[in-house]
């Protein structure tokens, strides 16, 4: 069920899907608004990253409010309690910001780390927030924008080591069950914030292993042959021990870069 944050009720500029504590499962743009992607030209440490986001909003007229999605890079994947404090860490930060009201996060997620130049701590990668939309009006325009947050091989994102699915298992029928549970997520996730396939404008794959076999059998049947857009590809491991796969979407119209420096 989509709902409204609820510090939010005067300005509501989008919706979210309930995920747990740390994440949302996905926003969506409430009509006569859109969400904007804004990737960064190189990551920050993440608590410098939530002041740039907050120069930003500030600049661009914009409540601390309207931050509706973050993307994190960590130096290594978590045990499963190191991500529960890192969490808790974050959390607090928009706890601050007046998002959270009474543990109910409606900021969507994703945080994975690189393969390769790891960080030294968590970074911020990317953001997105939801304005006013420019052209209501314009019956061409594209009407839905939005953000599904990350999801791995964890049966219903409960952080319990025994909710990993074929944990420690790194063979091709291992990684294609994994990877089909992430897409039956990322289904399930998409259709509950009321959009289709063919509103996603951007698929992002993290993973240290080969996709080649996961493309060809469990993400393009599943797209079909009108999806025209690329699935990107980024090496690297998601956030907690153990999960091997993970994906996140979006379908955006506007997408910036932000060099966190200037």
């Amino acid at each position: 069920m989509l709902l409204t944050n609820p510090t939010h009720l005067d300005n509501a500029s989008y919706q979210f899907l309930p995920g747990i504590d740390p994440y949302s499962c996905g926003v969506i743009a409430n009509p006569g608004y859109e969400i904007v992607h804004v990737t960064l030209t190189k990551p920050i440490l993440w608590r410098d990253g939530f002041r740039c986001i907050a120069a930003f909003l500030q600049e661009m007229g914009q409540p601390r409010q309207a931050l509706c999605a973050m993307q994190l890079r960590c130096p290594k994947p978590f045990t499963i309690q190191g991500f529960i404090d890192f969490n808790q860490l974050y959390c607090q930060v928009l706890a601050d910001w007046g998002i959270i009201s009474d543990r109910v996060n409606p900021v969507a997620r994703t945080n994975v780390a690189p393969v390769s130049y790891p960080l030294d701590d968590c970074a911020l990668y990317a953001f997105s927030y939801a304005k006013e939309d420019a052209f209501p009006a314009l019956e061409t325009h594209p009407s839905k924008t939005f953000v599904v947050a990350g999801a791995g091989e964890l049966r219903d994102g409960i952080l319990e080591p025994e909710r990993i699915i074929r944990s420690g298992e790194v063979s091709t029928e291992a990684l294609l069950e994994k990877a089909t549970y992430v897409m039956e997520v990322m289904s399930d996730r998409l259709h509950s914030l009321g959009a289709n396939w063919s509103d996603v404008t951007q698929i992002s794959v993290y993973t240290a292993h080969p996709v080649d076999i996961i493309l060809e059998h469990v993400i393009h049947p599943v797209l079909g042959q009108d999806y025209t857009h690329a699935t990107q590809l980024y090496l690297t491991r998601p956030p907690v021990e153990a999960i091997e796969f993970e994906m996140d979407l979006r379908g955006i119209r506007t997408e910036l870069q932000l060099d966190p420096m200037q």
